[in-house]
């Protein structure tokens, strides 16, 4: 008699790639000056994720300007707010740090194209 093993061969998601960010920027197109970035952060199933920590570096695209740094407040179930000031026109790029309720650490990013002058 044979003995039948079965291996799970399918791997689970990490919890990043489940996690859906949008994002709106104002003004819209981008200048120099204050902006404002809201964020919404949901589940695979759409469900607002609340009590996440989101941390923002914004960088030109090219060197020699110093990042800019600004944290997020929750402002709704889900909904993240934070204003940057963004120095110079030009090509920048928004790296959002997101540490989850439960621990997990995600990186994602904006390009944030032809930011006008004021």
């Amino acid at each position: 008699m044979g003995t039948l093993f079965a291996a799970n061969c399918s791997r689970r998601p990490e919890p990043a790639a489940l996690v859906e960010i949008r994002h709106e920027i104002s003004p819209e197109p981008a200048r120099v000056g204050p902006v404002s970035i809201s964020l919404k952060l949901a589940d695979a199933a759409g469900k607002p994720i609340n009590g996440a920590r989101i941390s923002i570096e914004a960088d030109m695209s090219h060197a020699g300007m110093s990042p800019v740094f600004a944290e997020t407040k929750e402002t709704d179930p889900g909904h993240y707010q934070a204003n940057l000031e963004l120095r110079m026109a030009g090509d920048w790029v928004i790296f959002l740090h997101v540490t989850l309720p439960g621990g997990e650490k995600l990186e994602r990013w904006i390009d944030v194209r032809g930011v006008r002058p004021n």
